[in-house]
Order: C-alpha cells, then sequence, then structure tokens
C-alpha cells in the first residue's frame, strides 16, 4: 500500500518554532529620544530636612524631648479625648514617675539597709509588671493600641498619684492623728480618680465596645494598689 502524502500542515512533520523568534525582526529606531528627569520635589526636600534630627545639637534634642514630654504631662493633668500620647508614645515620663514614686517611699526606711533597697525594687516591679499585664489583658480582649502606646498611657497616668505622695509627704510633717488620716485619704482618693479618668480617656476608644469593662477593671485595680502604697506610707 503506497503511503499517503503527508500534508504541509501536519503537526507531525513540522518543526515547533522558537518563542521568541519573531523578536529578532523587531528593530527600535534610534531616533526616539528618551525624555524626562528623575528628581525629587523641593518640598519633599525641605520636609526631610527639617525632620532630619542629626544635624542638630544634644542640647536641642534634648529641650525637644523635655517639651515633648511636659505637653504629655499637660494632657494628664487636663484629661481629654486625644491621641497625642497614643501617637508621639515615649517611656521617659513614665520612668522618671516610676523611679520618684520608688525613691520616695524608699525614703521611709532609709535607715534600715535591709528595707531600703527591696522597697524600691517592690514599687518598681509592681508598676511595670502591673502596666504590661493590662496591655497584654487589652490586647488580648482585641484592642487596636499597641504595646508600648498602652505603656506610654498607663506610666504617664501616674502623674496624678505622684502629685498625691508629695502632699501627703508634706502632710506627714504635721502631727499625726486622725485629722491628718483624713486629709491623706481625702487626696490619695481624688488623684485616684483623676489617674482613673484620664487613663480611661486615651485608652476607651482603643477596646471594642463589649469588652471597655474588662479592659478598664485592670486599670482600676493597678491604681488602686499604688495608691494603697502612698496611703499606708508613713515615715
Amino acid at each position: 500500500m503506497a503511503e499517503a502524502a503527508e500534508s504541509p500542515g501536519d503537526p507531525r512533520t513540522t518543526s515547533p518554532r522558537p518563542l521568541f523568534a519573531g523578536l529578532s525582526e523587531i528593530s527600535i529606531s534610534q531616533d526616539i529620544p528618551v525624555e524626562g528627569e528623575i528628581t525629587i520635589p523641593m518640598r519633599s526636600r525641605i520636609r526631610e530636612l527639617d525632620s532630619s534630627t542629626l544635624n542638630e545639637s544634644v542640647q536641642n534634642t534634648i529641650m525637644r524631648d523635655l517639651k515633648a514630654v511636659g505637653k504629655k504631662f499637660m494632657h494628664v493633668l487636663y484629661p481629654r479625648k486625644s491621641n497625642t500620647l497614643l501617637r508621639d508614645w515615649d517611656l521617659w515620663g513614665p520612668l522618671v514617675l516610676c523611679v520618684t514614686l520608688a525613691l520616695m517611699l524608699q525614703r521611709g526606711s532609709a535607715d534600715n539597709e535591709n528595707d531600703g533597697g527591696p522597697q524600691f525594687a517592690e514599687v518598681f516591679v509592681i508598676i511595670w509588671f502591673g502596666a504590661v499585664t493590662i496591655t497584654l489583658n487589652s490586647k488580648l480582649l482585641g484592642g487596636n493600641i499597641s504595646f508600648f502606646q498602652s505603656l506610654c498611657v498607663l506610666g504617664y497616668c501616674i502623674l496624678p498619684l505622684t502629685v498625691a505622695l508629695l502632699v501627703c509627704r508634706l502632710v506627714l510633717l504635721a502631727k499625726p492623728g486622725p485629722i491628718n488620716f483624713i486629709v491623706r485619704l481625702f487626696v490619695v482618693i481624688v488623684m485616684f480618680a483623676w489617674s482613673i479618668v484620664a487613663s480611661t480617656a486615651f485608652l476607651a476608644d482603643s477596646q471594642p465596645p463589649n469588652r471597655k469593662a474588662l479592659a478598664i477593671y485592670p486599670v482600676f485595680l493597678f491604681y488602686f494598689v499604688i495608691s494603697w502604697m502612698i496611703l499606708t506610707f508613713t515615715p
């Protein structure tokens, strides 16, 4: 039997054409100029120079940080809904307040070397461990606040209790008695409420609406423990 003539279009006889076979036939004209510049707008350069702190002096850096800490203290003294503590967070203010509280509470037993050191460490650990615990609780409840933002708010809101401790130490210079204790109790209660109001003003909106009570309750306990330490302090 004679074999059938193979057709030219038979896929069995045609070899596969290379994928980029036609690219060699395409030529790019050399007369087409490439126009345009890659430039940075002048405004962007000015913003970068203004926001850069590499060229500023140490004095300017310290003064800028002190002003930022002072503004945050003012937000705590006049609590209102604001995101300043959350947006420009830092831990300098909380560290200063924590050390101040620990030092002032330590001076009551400064004559005894066995009691002075642990008391400072006790206050320091209670404050930071409590703040970390509240922050983790807030994150587990679904809060949209970062870890360090929560530490910043809780630390700065210790300011009213620090003022309460200063007032209580001044009152303790007078003759001890029931009036002395009533004055200290009133001051501590007012500053305790102030810390609660200030902290919730910054943290309440970061929690789910149906879980705000669960997030605020640990804050209440945190400041209550610090207030109790201040109230029971006797030199």
